[in-house]
């Protein structure tokens, strides 16, 4: 019986070193030799070099001269350490009222409008750092009034900042929230 316990620790330790040491850290060193600044986190910065947010990681925008984010189920919004969906079944009436009442929102923002599923819905995750073209279409107006600039010059920097599907099939189009203020502030810098 001992030897068979000596060999179960021997292989406990042996594939811990292996899967819990030497593989990550393999894994960390090739990632940071050959994508360094997503292996950090693809964080950005603003003019002075101050981090300002990750380009993976949503982050709720309030201010009318920004464009807004999806809506956010993780814990208060927008919160990493309760990233995750809300739950809500298609039949849930608290996703109906939750839907009704950001929908009622933009329409007051943009009476008549279209308004696009990602607005008025969370992410699997709730930190979705995307939105559809069509939401920031749907921000134009409101941003460029809050920064005293044409709607079509906002609009430009949204065309310029979407990205198309991944290898031109794989998903849709889409809109990085946190690259657009970063490129909104640096050409329209905010009135306030």
């Amino acid at each position: 019986m001992l030897s068979h316990l000596r060999a179960a620790l021997g292989m406990m330790i042996a594939f811990t070193l292996l899967t819990g040491v030497a593989y990550p850290l393999t894994v960390t060193g090739v990632a940071q030799l050959a994508f360094p600044r997503q292996a950090d986190g693809s964080i950005l910065t603003d003019a002075q070099g101050k981090p300002i947010g990750s380009a993976l990681i949503g982050q709720a925008f309030s201010r009318p001269e920004y464009l807004h984010s999806r809506p956010s189920a993780a814990g208060n919004g927008y919160d990493a350490t309760q990233s995750g969906g809300s739950n809500y079944g298609p039949l849930d009436p608290r996703l109906a009222q939750r839907v009704a009442a950001a929908a009622a929102d933009l329409r007051k923002e943009a009476p008549g409008a279209i308004i696009p599923s990602d607005a008025v819905t969370a992410s699997a995750s709730g930190l979705d750092p995307d939105i559809s073209p069509a939401y920031a279409r749907l921000q134009a107006v409101r941003i460029a009034k809050a920064r005293g600039v044409a709607p079509a010059a906002v609009q430009s920097v949204i065309d310029a900042e979407t990205q198309a599907p991944t290898f031109g099939v794989l998903g849709e189009a889409r809109v990085n929230v946190l690259l657009v203020n970063r490129a909104l502030d640096g050409r329209f810098p905010a009135t306030r």
